[in-house]
């Protein structure tokens, strides 16, 4: 893949995983729409390949359901934020940036998640209020943890089947 493409493969990830698409005719016009955003933006520049990718990348960490959908919607947000300071009397733009709209409307948990992580790595913890409070809450965080991993460990063993 290169690197002129990644934006056509982010979008594309993020539409077909959300199943904005019902048929090739939409993911066409998508590509050719993004093609001339390419255009607009001088995507074919030397510097394009600098340093890889800037969204691809990230996504092959984030790999349960949940998960993509907090690093997707903070993509989609980040593209329609790109998207606010161009020319919107364009239809590629207009049209791209609708179906980013239509996106981000099936995402809305997602913005507060990754809001939430930022806000966590945002704390002091050096602080000692926040070490109090944190200390205070230990047994239930465990108590969640628990939960969790227990809950992920029924599940995968019960997925294998009776070894009878």
């Amino acid at each position: 893949m290169t690197c002129q493409t990644y934006s056509l493969f982010v979008l594309s990830v993020i539409m077909i995983y959300f199943g904005r698409f019902g048929n090739s005719l939409i993911l066409a016009q998508l590509q050719n729409d993004i093609d001339q955003l390419k255009a607009d933006f001088n995507a074919s520049h030397s510097d394009v390949a600098d340093g890889g990718p800037i969204f691809t990348e990230k996504l092959i960490n984030w790999t349960e359901r949940n998960e993509k959908r907090i690093i997707l919607s903070q993509i989609v947000s980040m593209y329609l934020e790109m998207l606010e300071s161009t020319d919107k009397s364009k239809a590629h733009i207009r049209h791209i940036s609708e179906e980013l709209y239509t996106l981000k409307e099936r995402l809305p948990d997602g913005l507060k998640k990754m809001k939430d992580l930022m806000d966590l790595s945002k704390l002091q913890m050096s602080d000692l209020k926040i070490q109090r409070k944190a200390v205070n809450e230990l047994f239930s965080v465990l108590q969640k943890l628990v939960e969790t991993t227990s809950f992920k460990r029924k599940r995968s063993q019960s997925q294998r089947g009776c070894k009878c």
